[in-house]
């Protein structure tokens, strides 16, 4: 027994010293084949991945998990890719596929209507026996912007400028009594106004505005305040637009010289949902904070009422909002809908036309506009199924993703904005989107609204004084643990580059995981193409 012990133990000895002394010639033969991989990696490449995985492999960054695919604008050549085909929050690089679906559909001359209109019958001493109405048809720049945008938003006036106009026509036209009501119709768009996956926190700021066929001034308000002359006494506070009554409460107190200012807002049940309450010390400057509104149309209704009763205008009935229901299933047809300008008994008084839809898309992918990329969403709907609703937006949306050669599950999107937290995308649906758009008639028009590295739009704090001012072209996008950045890239050697980046489930602060992103577009425009005699920079 003991005998064959020992012979089984010299057995396995003999075994395991055999394999043992063949482990040397595997790792000798992969290392053959790695070095034979890497001769077939151009230098200018091999540089750059060294460069991208260094700036991964920071301790902050190894917490969060990344996705990117760098790719040859011309032949779709990967250059460098990381998850490309897993799924991450886009956040507002979501836009590019809607702005996309916007330009392809609607096309870049596109412009938005709004009309004021008579119910009823307009007599000879100009008294309306019927309503006014203000018909909404989405239209994203119903405010007082100026446009072209260059650079920077800047304002033409008050926030009602255009709105004031259309009431001088109204008063224009003869009309100096309305028997009816003044009502704000926003039933272009079913009633809709927050995609699945906002968050209740959301929707007291500007970029949770709710959705509405009604937008005066991006469906927000400006709080204007300033400190009383003494502690504990009541702030002075202003609000424009402003509706002519009283639609959010506020309790603001000036603070003692040298506090800091402090503000919360909260929501409640009631005539005043808003509720701003606060400090501002003595002696600071005024402060402006903007909120979203809560029910633009009946609010935009009210404001009308008023430009039209300074004019003189007498008005017996009272301003309120028209909304449509969302379509049942089974029936195509809205609940509850205005007739179209035109209709038998329809007068229309006033009419305004945006901006090109250009314009409007430019100033929306600079600057990561929400509201205006809903209502493109539901425009492409309303012009392509004659509905408006979010559901046939998307799945318009679905449709040409499929036609550009997407796959189905690569981009699962809620909603128009990328503020939902249900978005999905992946980095090759991302960039197969931005070779698509790159071939297409209006290709330069769409990358000119995209932000410039260290120049303008949400990248203009970006990649200043680096070899990226300038060459990159891209959609930023930031939520709560997500960052990306999507676009163009012309290296300094002159090779155009197409590339998609995010960075998700990061908890460290946004400016770390943008560092990492700026850290990897810098080196891509750097070390890419860096064997071709270098290109000029553009002046």
């Amino acid at each position: 027994m003991h005998r064959n012990r020992l012979t089984h133990f010299a057995t396995i000895s003999t075994l395991a010293a055999l394999l043992l002394a063949a482990v040397p010639a595997w790792p000798q033969r992969k290392s053959q084949a790695a070095r034979t991989a890497a001769a077939k990696v151009p230098r200018d490449v091999a540089r750059f991945r060294n460069r991208a995985d260094a700036a991964l492999s920071d301790a902050p960054a190894q917490k969060a998990l990344w996705g990117i695919l760098v790719v040859d604008a011309k032949s779709g050549s990967p250059l460098y890719e990381l998850n490309a085909d897993r799924s991450f929050s886009p956040a507002s690089s979501a836009k590019l596929f809607t702005t996309a679906l916007a330009m392809t559909t609607l096309g870049p001359e596109y412009r938005f209507r709004t009309t004021i209109e008579a119910r009823g019958t307009l007599d000879s001493n100009g008294r309306l026996h019927g309503d006014l109405v203000l018909v909404g048809r989405g239209d994203p720049d119903l405010s007082n912007r100026k446009f072209p945008y260059a650079g920077k938003v800047e304002r033409d006036g008050p926030a009602d400028r255009i709105l004031e106009e259309m009431a001088g026509a109204v008063v224009a036209k003869g009309v100096k009594e309305i028997d009816g009501d003044i009502v704000g119709d926003d039933s272009y768009f079913p009633y809709d106004p927050y995609p699945a996956g906002w968050e209740s926190g959301d929707l007291y700021f500007t970029f949770g505005a709710p959705v509405s066929a009604i937008a005066l001034n991006d469906n927000a308000i400006t709080v204007n305040v300033t400190p009383g002359e003494q502690s504990g006494a009541p702030a002075g506070v202003e609000i424009e637009p402003w509706d002519g009554q009283g639609t959010i409460g506020y309790e603001i107190s000036t603070g003692p010289i040298g506090s800091k200012p402090e503000f919360e807002v909260i929501r409640q049940p009631g005539a005043e949902p808003i509720l701003l309450r606060g400090s501002i010390p003595i002696g600071h400057a005024p402060m402006k904070l903007d909120l979203a509104l809560e029910e633009p149309a009946g609010y935009t209704a009210r404001i009308l009422k008023r430009l039209l009763e300074s004019r003189g205008v007498h008005i017996v009935g009272r301003a309120h909002s028209l909304h449509a229901l969302l379509p049942r299933k089974d029936a195509p047809a809205l609940a509850e809908s205005s007739p179209e300008p035109g209709a038998a008994d329809s007068l229309v008084l006033a009419e305004h036309l945006s901006p090109p839809l250009l314009e409007s898309i430019r100033l929306t992918n600079k600057v990561s506009q929400n509201l205006h990329a809903e209502l493109f969403l539901r425009t492409v709907a309303k012009e392509k199924t004659g509905t408006g609703s979010l559901e046939a937006g998307l799945k318009v949306e679905q449709d040409f993703l499929k036609s550009i050669g997407i796959a189905d599950g690569d981009v699962l999107l809620a909603d128009g904005s990328g503020l939902s937290r249900s978005d999905l995308v992946t980095p090759r649906a991302t960039v197969t989107l931005l070779r698509w758009v790159a071939q297409q008639p209006w290709a330069d028009a769409f990358l000119s609204t995209l932000p410039v590295a260290g120049e303008d739009g949400t990248l203009e704090p970006r990649m200043k004084e680096s070899s990226a001012a300038g060459r990159v072209q891209a959609k930023t996008g930031s939520l709560e643990h997500a960052r990306s950045i999507c676009g163009f890239a012309t290296s300094l050697a002159g090779e155009r580059l197409v590339f998609a980046m995010f960075g998700n489930n990061n908890p460290n602060s946004g400016h770390e995981a943008n560092n990492v992103l700026d850290a990897i577009s810098v080196a891509m425009v750097e070390e890419l193409g860096a064997t071709r005699p270098p290109a000029k920079r553009k002046q």
